[in-house]
């Protein structure tokens, strides 16, 4: 014949989420709490630990401030009933009950990171390939070496040329050799571009 306010608590807040955790029921009606779990790694050892407590009471004449209500209750007129959380797992080949956990518990999303990345790819390659891509990328850097001391060469036989040629020069000549410089530069720079698209599989796969 009385309304009846209580409250909801549970020993572990940040696991659940209960909705609504606490009110005022009328006289001969009732409520409906709904208690979700949230998403979380699950560990064997904290089985059946969880406990909700529901703390209920007459609810007083003045209810506006239900938080010095609850402050100035006393022991006697509050009634608690105690429930203890028990996680039921799935079998094998319990295929729907799979189903009823994907939505009681949300698995959390798999974190790709690089190292799970660089697994995927030094298992793609076999032996034989990785050895190629070495053998490839020590010829790269012997290649790379001897076209930077080759064009270091050219640029210094060019420059000896400029000075001890005349000033009247055959502008023919000139251009040719900015041409055969070029050459060496664009050579040089295609080289040192696959040069580091090897290394970065390299390093991947080292990883």
């Amino acid at each position: 014949d009385k309304n009846v306010c209580f409250k909801v608590k549970t020993t572990a807040p940040r696991r659940y989420c209960v909705r609504p955790n606490s009110g005022i029921i009328d006289a001969g009606t009732s409520i409906n709490v709904s208690v979700m779990l949230q998403p979380f790694d699950y560990d064997p050892n904290e089985k059946s630990k969880h406990k909700f407590m529901v703390q209920s009471m007459f609810a007083p004449v003045d209810t506006s401030d239900m938080e010095a209500v609850w402050k100035e209750a006393k022991p006697e007129e509050l009634m608690d009933s105690k429930l203890r959380c028990v996680f039921e797992l799935p079998t094998e080949n319990d295929k729907p009950h799979d189903i009823e956990i994907n939505k009681i518990v949300s698995t959390t999303a798999t974190k790709t990171d690089s190292s799970v990345m660089s697994k995927s790819i030094s298992s793609s390659l076999d032996d034989t390939e990785v050895k190629k891509v070495m053998e490839e990328y020590k010829r790269l850097q012997v290649e790379v070496q001897r076209l930077r001391e080759e064009n270091k060469q050219f640029k210094e036989e060019d420059g000896l040329r400029m000075r001890k040629a005349p000033q009247t020069n055959n502008p023919i000549s000139a251009s040719a050799a900015v041409v055969k410089d070029e050459g060496h530069s664009s050579r040089l720079l295609a080289l040192v571009v696959l040069f580091f698209v090897i290394g970065v599989i390299i390093g991947k796969i080292a990883l």
